[in-house]
């Protein structure tokens, strides 16, 4: 773990989930011990490689690093992606805030919906396509 201690990117943390850590291995989905997570912190992901120091540190260093996003890493971005993000870095925090509540709802109250329709259709039709 000293390897990393003074990386602006990357962290390697240890947890007691059965202390003062429960809520945040609550939040990430915690259920086994040990368990390693890794990726954005709105996007972590169980890893399943091996558990020594090497196996850790080959993953690492073939599979994390900088990735697309606003800031220093817009460069890394595909020409569609780095423009809809210049579209949103230009929003105010509310407005944005409102445009991820309505996708949210899009996604868990609509698409569930249409996923419906579209069965019934696709059985009104002969087709089972979903």
């Amino acid at each position: 773990m000293a390897e990393f201690k003074d990386s602006p990117a990357a962290a390697v943390v240890d947890v007691d989930c059965t202390a003062e850590g429960q809520p945040l291995c609550e939040k990430y989905g915690v259920r086994g011990y040990p368990t390693i997570k890794y990726g954005p912190v709105d996007d972590m992901k169980d890893y399943q490689g091996g558990r020594s120091f090497e196996d850790l540190k080959k993953f690492a260093d073939e599979n994390l690093g900088p990735t697309c996003g606003p800031g220093e890493h817009i460069d890394l971005c595909d020409a569609e992606t780095k423009a809809r993000i210049e579209v949103y870095v230009k929003m105010s925090a509310g407005k944005l805030e409102g445009k991820i509540r309505k996708a949210q709802k899009d996604f868990e109250v609509e698409v569930p919906i249409m996923k419906k329709v579209f069965a019934h259709l696709s059985k009104a039709e002969g087709k089972s396509d979903l």
